[in-house]
């Protein structure tokens, strides 16, 4: 058995109520780490394209993931927060370290998702509902995706020079890039914003033991796969199945484990 070096660790992990957030909580979990899971319950989007499955996992608690890893042995809590508000990221390291100690494992993965566009076109090629891109959609995806990821390295650094540490890893989740996301414009874009910030994170506080990584996930069954979706991906050339969040956190906590030691500053795009 290959020994990660994570055992005894602390990871903040964001948007873990379900999919990818939860998934990475379970498999660092089960690697010794203790985790502190945030979330915000959301609204149900109430919109057929999308199953009512997703709208339960997204207007939930993360109980019940702190239960499953509680049970399998593992030690986590969680707590709910807004990262839209610029005050969560201190508060949150300050809950983490009251509860387990300081954090060295940060996973930027909440988002504040929507579909917008430049055009007039009111709906996606599966279906789901789009709207124009305004201040509100800038915020709203800015706020979480960008502005919240970026204190949250911040907070991160700050406390791991403070305490004079030499071990850190910061992970991000990404969709987005410099070739634009059509649809999910603002999505992309912030998204794009978090990969810069995490890529001078890399080459900033590498020096003092710190990794910063993204993971570009493939297509995930997070809860929102509708049939037109499923269809596009089992016709696409590139794109070999619909993966599950577990494949996703398999590779997090790679980035996160002894073994990805070396690997920082890259984007691991999946497929």
């Amino acid at each position: 058995m290959i020994d990660t070096g994570l055992s005894g660790k602390v990871a903040l992990i964001t948007g873990a109520n379900h999919g990818i957030g939860a998934a990475t909580a379970s498999a660092l979990a089960a690697e010794g780490v203790a985790v502190l899971l945030t979330y915000k319950r959301l609204e149900p989007l109430n919109e057929p394209a999308y199953p009512d499955t997703y709208d339960r996992a997204r207007a939930g608690t993360a109980d019940e993931v702190v239960r499953r890893i509680r049970e399998a042995g593992g030690t986590a809590e969680a707590f709910e927060a807004d990262l839209a508000d610029a005050e969560a990221p201190k508060r949150l390291f300050d809950l983490a370290e009251e509860t387990f100690g300081p954090v060295e494992i940060l996973v930027n993965n909440a988002s504040g998702w929507l579909s917008d566009t430049f055009t007039p076109t009111e709906r996606d090629g599966f279906g789901r509902p789009l709207r124009l891109v305004d201040a509100e959609t800038h915020d709203r995806q800015f706020a979480v995706d960008a502005r919240a990821a970026a204190l949250l390295i911040a907070e991160f650094a700050r406390r791991h020079l403070a305490r004079g540490a030499s071990w850190g890893r910061i992970i991000g989740l990404t969709s987005g890039g410099r070739d634009g996301f059509p649809t999910e414009v603002s999505y992309g874009a912030a998204k794009a914003a978090q990969e810069n910030y995490t890529m001078s994170a890399a080459h900033e506080l590498g020096r003092y033991g710190i990794t910063a990584n993204m993971v570009y996930p493939p297509v995930t069954d997070t809860g929102w796969i509708n049939d037109e979706v499923a269809r596009a991906v089992a016709e696409s050339a590139v794109l070999k199945e619909i993966a599950q969040p577990e494949d996703v956190a398999e590779v997090i906590t790679f980035l996160a484990s002894h073994q990805g030691r070396r690997v920082t500053g890259q984007t691991i795009r999946m497929y």
